[in-house]
């Protein structure tokens, strides 16, 4: 398969509450949303790269290798390829040479450190900054006042309904405040009608959005009806919006 010659993670800061002596400390979450790769994926992308192999045998072949290093592990034995290697280990100490096992001091368990190829690639990886999050701000639904959906399907130019915690716009005119639709490379479509703003439920105006896939991200900051966050949070919906062709 071809490779990219660079590849991008997308980091979000969390503040950094253990260390109580700097105020303006943060760690990094790589964004992972709508990322997971499953078998499924691995043998679409394969097909993709016009393979004579069917996608049923390659996906076969797959989630029987996975029960084949499954086994050799359970089994005692280390797998190495070219992403990971996987080594038998064990938790936990025996005081003294006693040969007795106690399950709930020592147990078996897994060591799995990056291959060769896996650090090497890494020095390709650029990361890029998206914002602050903050475990406590959500969006848990999105509702399509038209069609009643709820599975992620908008109606561009429709109102939508969006439900959680912590989603008030505030300022609602502040530079860089709002909510936006981002596209699948990047490009960002801000909301223009707020009809309703309070921190559990947003109503919008959506825009008239073409068909494609959106990640939903509302900037705001609102922390509570007395505060407002010295930096701006950025919450995104975990589940992707889609426009449809008419």
């Amino acid at each position: 398969m071809a490779k990219k010659n660079e590849y991008i993670w997308k980091i979000w800061l969390r503040q950094n509450y253990l260390t109580q002596d700097v105020e303006n400390d943060y760690s990094g979450e790589v964004s992972t949303v709508g990322h997971t790769v499953r078998n499924e994926d691995i043998a679409q992308r394969i097909v993709s790269e016009r393979t004579e192999l069917r996608y049923e045998t390659i996906l076969s072949i797959l989630n029987e290798r996975d029960s084949i290093v499954l086994e050799s592990v359970l089994e005692g034995s280390s797998v190495q390829d070219k992403v990971v290697h996987i080594a038998p280990v064990t938790q936990g100490v025996w005081l003294g040479s006693d040969r007795t096992i106690d399950p709930s001091k020592q147990k078996p368990y897994v060591s799995i450190s990056p291959a060769t190829e896996l650090r090497e690639g890494l020095a390709s990886v650029k990361m890029e900054i998206i914002g602050v999050k903050d475990s406590g701000a959500y969006i848990g639904l999105v509702i399509d006042a038209a069609t009643k959906a709820t599975d992620g399907h908008i109606t561009p130019g429709g109102i939508l309904t969006i439900t959680g915690d912590k989603l008030r716009i505030a300022p609602l005119d502040g530079d860089g405040m709002g909510i936006f639709f981002i596209d699948s490379l990047g490009e960002s479509t801000p909301v223009m009608q707020v009809s309703q703003n309070d921190p559990k439920k947003l109503v919008i105006l959506a825009p008239a959005l073409t068909p494609g896939t959106y990640t939903l991200q509302v900037v705001t900051r609102f922390s509570n009806n007395m505060t407002l966050l010295k930096v701006a949070r950025t919450i995104v919906y975990d589940l992707p919006l889609t426009v449809e062709n008419p």
